[in-house]
């Protein structure tokens, strides 16, 4: 589907355009996905610069995909948060193998966006959240096409993307039931003392019915 006009000051990072990124992102499913299990999506808002916005594989910056993965890259080694976090929960849960077996990470938007340099969430502009709402519509069909489960959705980020999904899910109606976990960026900035509590909420939540 084509890049969907933003409004102007905005500026779309769309990884898949990257000839490298695109083998990072080839190498990774190749690794994890070469079979026919249903996953269980789960949903973040959308790339940032330091993580998905550079690697293409959602929650994974270029020192996860290294030393977590075992997927050599030529990006700069710099740590995201969420991705610290997120595979911080992937390791308690028996590692990338056993993970991504079970699940299959997103972004409810797979488009990065930043404003003057800095991370801009698609809900933080109201404009710029109509413009790519068929965008992220259309996603979110073809991630299930090829293989999510149906009867839930995790949405990471209680409040505006929690909000945001469930409004495309009654219209829409993907999933049977929609389960929202804290997102880790906010964890990992402001709740850094209470990490391992929230890590086991994630293990609660992701282990059910699984």
């Amino acid at each position: 589907m084509k890049t969907p006009r933003v409004p102007r000051g905005v500026e779309v990072m769309n990884p898949y355009t990257n000839a490298k990124t695109l083998q990072i992102v080839r190498a990774f499913l190749d690794k994890y996905y070469s079979d026919n299990r249903e996953r269980t999506l789960i949903v973040g808002i959308n790339p940032g610069r330091f993580g998905a916005g550079l690697t293409g594989v959602t929650f994974a910056d270029p020192v996860a995909l290294a030393n977590e993965c075992g997927i050599p890259n030529e990006f700069p080694k710099k740590r995201e948060l969420s991705s610290v976090f997120i595979f911080s929960v992937i390791n308690h849960m028996g590692g990338p193998e056993e993970f991504f077996s079970k699940f299959f990470l997103s972004a409810l938007c797979p488009l990065g966006f930043t404003r003057r340099g800095i991370n801009l969430n698609y809900y933080d502009d109201p404009k710029l959240a109509r413009a790519v709402t068929p965008f992220m519509v259309s996603s979110i069909e073809s991630q299930i096409a090829f293989g999510c489960r149906r009867d839930r959705v995790i949405v990471l980020g209680r409040g505006a993307n929690a909000e945001f999904l469930r409004k495309l899910n009654r219209k829409h109606e993907w999933f049977d039931c929609v389960y929202a976990l804290d997102h880790p960026r906010p964890i990992m900035q402001y709740n850094r003392k209470r990490v391992d509590a929230f890590i086991r909420n994630y293990e609660a939540v992701l282990s059910e019915e699984q």
